[in-house]
């Protein structure tokens, strides 16, 4: 089964794209635009259209001499950026409520249409700083802005939560969770705002163990960084392009994973050449033994800055077969290539020293 992401002459892709590329109907998706340069915490409406729609301003962190909001180390811990150099924060969960909750909101170029769809995304990051991990982190679409000066939680019903799963608390601290789904326009949402829109009662919520060498201080609360955030129209047959694994479960799951040993006598391109990463069938989903390979191939890469990296991603027959029926099974190997850079390019090592090389199911 060749459904790896092989050998680390490594090079990898910008994940699956839809043909022509749709507009975002969100400006300034990733906060690279700002009005005037923030000076402390609270500055989210420091970037242009963004604003907090409650009494509790949100966050918005950039390179900066101000060590609290700095990228990618800032009080609440250390992000490299999704998409660009800045990105947002927010609580989205307090224990007993003791830390009010904040949002972020901003006017769409364009109302949506009534009885289109629209594929609906965005990413986020658990702070190492965060006690806590929480659920119920969505998005919500509506005509009007939302607004008061209290500092209050907004209840509402959102449009889009993490997978369409309110069960699943976001507790991935050292990397990118992309949220996202698709969202049938009831016509006239002009305003898309982000954050927790469920009651603490109804919201879970799960300790999580701090890393002893982050040397945040914690808050207990969960918090959130965000970035990457899209609204964009679909076409009648188009799919939104989530990278959920939304595969037929039917398939094997089972994932065959090498240990590669390293040896003190082996060279810095030794250590990156003998990584591979293996996936299982129809996924792209990074396993725990994958990512403790890429953390080797991290390492080599940090210490070697002018290096760089091809990364080839393979799929296989059958998935081949499979694809010809049911679309999701399509370009694995790009896929599987994509998940690897991205993981790579979370540990802090700039995109542009990857050469993406999906192979298909060839040798």
């Amino acid at each position: 089964m060749k459904n790896i992401i092989a050998t680390f002459a490594f090079s990898v892709l910008s994940v699956f794209s839809f043909g022509q590329e749709a507009q975002n109907l969100v400006p300034n998706g990733s906060f690279e635009s700002i009005d005037k340069k923030p000076k402390r915490l609270g500055s989210i409406e420091s970037a242009t259209g963004w604003v907090s729609p409650t009494g509790v301003r949100a966050d918005l962190f950039t390179s900066s001499k101000v060590p609290d909001i700095d990228v990618p180390l800032n009080i609440y811990g250390k992000e490299n950026a999704k998409d660009g150099v800045n990105y947002a924060g927010i609580i989205a969960f307090s224990y007993g409520d003791k830390m009010k909750r904040s949002y972020v909101m901003t006017k769409l170029t364009s109302p949506l249409k009534k009885g289109m769809r629209y594929c609906v995304k965005f990413s986020v990051s658990l702070a190492e700083a965060s006690k806590y991990a929480s659920n119920n982190m969505g998005m919500l679409l509506t005509k009007k802005p939302l607004g008061t000066d209290a500092k209050t939680s907004i209840i509402e019903d959102p449009s889009l939560l993490h997978f369409d799963n309110d069960q699943k608390m976001m507790t991935a601290r050292y990397n990118w969770t992309e949220i996202c789904g698709v969202f049938e326009a009831k016509g006239g949402e002009r305003y898309v705002t982000l954050g927790n829109f469920h009651s603490n009662e109804d919201t879970k919520s799960t300790r999580m163990k701090k890393d002893p060498k982050v040397k945040a201080k914690v808050i207990i609360a969960a918090y959130y960084y965000l970035d990457n955030i899209s609204v964009t129209l679909l076409s009648d047959n188009q799919q939104c392009d989530c990278m959920a694994d939304e595969g037929n479960d039917a398939y094997s799951t089972l994932i065959y994973q090498k240990i590669f040993p390293i040896t003190e006598e082996m060279t810095s391109k030794e250590k990156v050449e003998t990584q591979q990463v293996f996936f299982a069938f129809g996924k792209a989903k990074l396993s725990t033994q994958g990512k403790t390979s890429l953390d080797v191939v991290a390492e080599e890469m940090l210490a070697n800055p002018s290096r760089k990296l091809q990364v080839m991603g393979y799929n296989n027959e059958m998935e081949d077969s499979v694809a010809i029926t049911n679309d999701y099974y399509a370009d694995m190997d790009a896929k599987r290539v994509g998940s690897v850079i991205n993981y790579l390019v979370a540990k802090g090592i700039d995109k542009s020293r990857f050469i993406p090389a999906p192979k298909g199911s060839g040798n």
